[in-house]
């Protein structure tokens, strides 16, 4: 008989994978830092940007008159409420997929794994294209964490997730 929680024969329990629940905990924050970002974007949809723009410019001391951030300060103008709502449901949305993958990954269905297999993969062109196009330190951690995940969660899906009809077996 194996250790606690090692077991993984028939009707075994599911061996542990201090990998797998990194990654979930990746996902999860992930997911829920998009969120509280998308409420705050959202909160300021109605506000006046350019204004308070200036405030937060001199509230640090900063010449809101330097070529800079004159210039910031004619985008942010630009920005309308209609646009910031707009980022603000598109970062909600990419938050519950964040969110949808780590809880998924935590009751280790199938389908969470390949959806986080596809997100990740999805992203290691757009990083090595960002990469060769500028140097990043960030950049080429994510890709690299990205690179892992996919290489990880391919490997091991069998074994970290329990197809359909491959559960216990019945006894006559």
């Amino acid at each position: 008989m194996g250790e606690r929680g090692q077991t993984g024969g028939e009707g075994g329990a599911k061996k542990r994978a201090p990998t797998l629940y990194f990654i979930i905990l990746i996902k999860l924050a992930k997911g829920l830092g998009l969120l509280l970002l998308a409420a705050g974007v959202y909160r300021i949809h109605d506000n006046n940007l350019p204004e308070q723009f200036r405030q937060t410019l001199e509230f640090f001391h900063l010449d809101p008159e330097k070529r800079f951030f004159t210039e910031l300060a004619a985008k942010i103008s630009e920005i309308t409420p209609a646009k910031i709502v707009l980022i603000a449901r598109g970062t909600g949305l990419y938050s519950l997929f964040s969110l949808t993958e780590g809880f998924g990954l935590l009751f280790r269905v199938p389908w969470a794994g390949w959806l986080t297999i596809g997100e990740s993969a999805f992203f290691i062109p757009i990083e090595v294209y960002e990469l060769l196009r500028k140097s990043s330190y960030s950049v080429l951690v994510i890709l690299c964490l990205n690179i892992f995940i996919v290489v990880y969660l391919f490997q091991n899906r069998h074994r970290l997730f329990r197809h359909h009809g491959q559960g216990p077996k019945a006894k006559d």
